[in-house]
């Protein structure tokens, strides 16, 4: 057999092996083949469609004169349209496997999905206008919390906490029509350009600011007020989770934090329950462990280890006149 021949015969092997790893069924397993779930290179597309509508230029610069403005606009939403709504569709089987708060006692039989992805996107995009009002308020909060800010513009097209905070907004709409899937991807895509990892459950106020934003993570039962500012490595996180007579983590419960409005919370602190309340107008300092609720005005800081600093006898590379 020659050595073409023997390679091909352990490819065929080689496949004829990991058959039996794979599901070809509609159940959502771990084994599922994903062939004809939703395509997050199409959502991927359509997030960056809407993004673009918020923030003109930040994904596809163009010259946009005002006259053109609003054929710029339509472009975008018809894009985001047909990117989005066979994606939307592929994903609202996975309710029945999900949280399926809207479909309770209603089958996939039952349900015209096709019907239901045009009714669910239509509620999406009439959203839009307040999705706007609230990513022009996260720009004056960016452009108000950063000395470094000089423009508005630079705000916009450079800052990766706008950016995600945009993403999410619109992620969080797509959440709350329980649509499954779709916002995850989407969410997933912005934590890898931005390096925050923010939920699409997360509830988030008006004029929120991510300073340098790697390594912030918000969890899904987050609930942040308003004028909020958190800064890089923060962590709003859930405890150990409780467990179900299965021993399954329970679902659908509060885990995350609640900040209340006005809070400051500094570099790479990390805040875990949800129980936990940081009340309004208070000040989180950097590196502080919190899982425990603080009162309206507070001030949190951790105490800092001893710093030592001693002199070397025989140093090396300054001399006495250095």
């Amino acid at each position: 057999m020659s050595t073409s021949e023997t390679c091909s015969q352990f490819l065929y092997d080689t496949a004829q092996r990991l058959l039996p790893l794979y599901a070809d069924g509609k159940e959502d397993v771990p084994e599922s083949i994903l062939s004809d779930d939703p395509d997050p290179q199409e959502v991927v597309q359509a997030l960056q469609m809407l993004v673009d509508l918020l923030l003109p230029g930040r994904m596809k610069p163009s010259v946009i004169g005002s006259d053109e403005f609003s054929v710029f606009l339509l472009r975008r939403l018809s894009h985001a349209w047909r990117y989005l709504r066979p994606q939307i569709e592929k994903s609202i089987a996975f309710r029945w496997y999900g949280r399926a708060a809207l479909t309770e006692g209603v089958s996939p039989q039952e349900m015209d999905l096709h019907e239901e992805s045009h009714r669910l996107l239509r509620q999406f995009f009439q959203r839009f206008p307040e999705i706007r009002e609230l990513v022009i308020d996260d720009i004056r909060a960016a452009y108000d919390g950063d000395p470094a800010a000089l423009t508005f513009a630079e705000v916009q097209l450079a800052y990766p906490g706008l950016l995600a905070v945009a993403a999410h907004r619109l992620a969080h709409e797509l959440y709350l029509l329980d649509l499954p899937v779709v916002p995850r991807i989407m969410s997933e895509w912005t934590h890898s350009q931005t390096g925050v990892d923010l939920h699409p459950g997360a509830r988030v106020g008006k004029s929120f600011f991510i300073d340098h934003a790697t390594g912030v993570v918000i969890g899904e039962t987050t609930v942040i007020g308003d004028r909020v500012k958190i800064y890089q490595g923060v962590t709003l996180g859930a405890k150990s989770f409780p467990l179900d007579e299965n021993g399954n983590p329970i679902k659908h419960i509060k885990r995350h934090p609640t900040v209340e409005n006005d809070v400051v919370i500094y570099a790479n602190s990390t805040i875990l329950g949800g129980d936990t309340v940081i009340g309004c107008g208070s000040t989180i300092g950097a590196n502080v462990f919190l899982n425990e609720s603080v009162p309206k005005n507070s001030v949190v800081y951790a105490m800092h280890p001893e710093l030592r600093i001693r002199q070397q006898k025989n140093g090396k590379g300054c001399s006495d006149t250095e």
